[in-house]
C-alpha cells in the first residue's frame, strides 16, 4: 500500500486506509495533499494573510484546505501573528518541536519518566519526535537529552546501561513510524501517580 507525505487533515493517516469516522474518508489522495501543497507552495512564497490565501489556492478554498491548514498549524509548521500566516523554517520548526506543549507528551516531557512506564514513555517520546518530522539523529539527541534533563536515568529502573544505548534499542519504533499517543497516555497516568 503507498505511504503518503502529507498526512490526512483529520485521522492523520498516510495511507488510504483512514480512521472508521474520518471525515475524509474516501477522498483521493492527490485531493487530500493537494489541499496541503497549495498552501504550503504560497506560504513558502512570503508570509500571507489568511484572506489573501483563500483566493490564491488553485480552485476552491474548502474544507479540506482549511482542515489542512489547521493540521499545519497544530503540528507547528505554520505560524499565525495579527492574521498573518508563515511558514517555519527547518531550523525554527526542529527548536518549536523539541519541546512538547501538549497533553498527554507536556507531562511526560517535563517530569520525566518513573519506573513503572519507562517503556511507554521511551516509546512515546520516540515515536512523537519521528511523527513532527526529526530525524533520526535528532530524535536521538533530543530523547537522550531529556532523559538526563528531566531527572528521568536519574530514577533509575534501566536496564541498559546508558542512555544512547537504551534509546538505540527503540530505534525500531522510529523506523516503524508507531503512532505516540496511546503510549503517551499511559506513561502520563503512571507519573501523575508517582508525583500524585
Amino acid at each position: 500500500m503507498p505511504q503518503f507525505d502529507y498526512p490526512c487533515p483529520d485521522c492523520r493517516a498516510t495511507s488510504s486506509l483512514h480512521d472508521a469516522d474520518c471525515e475524509f474518508e474516501g477522498r483521493a489522495w492527490p485531493e487530500i495533499e493537494r489541499a496541503y501543497t497549495d498552501i504550503v507552495a504560497e506560504l513558502t512564497a512570503g508570509a500571507t494573510e489568511e484572506r489573501a490565501l483563500y483566493d490564491a489556492v488553485d480552485g476552491e478554498w474548502g474544507p479540506l484546505h482549511r482542515a489542512a491548514l489547521e493540521r499545519l498549524q497544530r503540528d507547528e509548521r505554520v505560524t499565525e501573528r495579527n492574521d498573518v500566516l508563515r511558514i517555519r523554517t527547518p531550523a525554527e520548526f526542529r527548536e518549536q518541536v523539541s519541546e512538547p506543549t501538549r497533553e498527554p507528551m507536556r507531562t511526560i516531557y517535563r517530569r520525566g519518566s518513573v519506573p513503572g512506564c519507562h517503556d511507554n514513555a521511551v516509546f512515546a517520546m520516540i515515536a512523537w519526535y519521528e511523527m513532527v518530522g526529526l530525524s533520526w539523529e535528532e530524535t536521538r539527541e533530543n530523547v537522550i537529552e531529556w532523559l538526563h534533563d528531566s531527572g528521568a536515568w536519574a530514577r533509575g529502573g534501566f536496564e541498559e546501561s546508558t542512555p544512547g544505548e537504551l534509546v538505540d534499542a527503540k530505534r525500531h519504533v522510529y523506523e516503524s513510524g508507531y503512532g505516540w499517543k496511546e503510549k503517551a497516555e499511559a506513561a502520563k497516568r503512571v507519573i501523575e501517580r508517582h508525583h500524585g
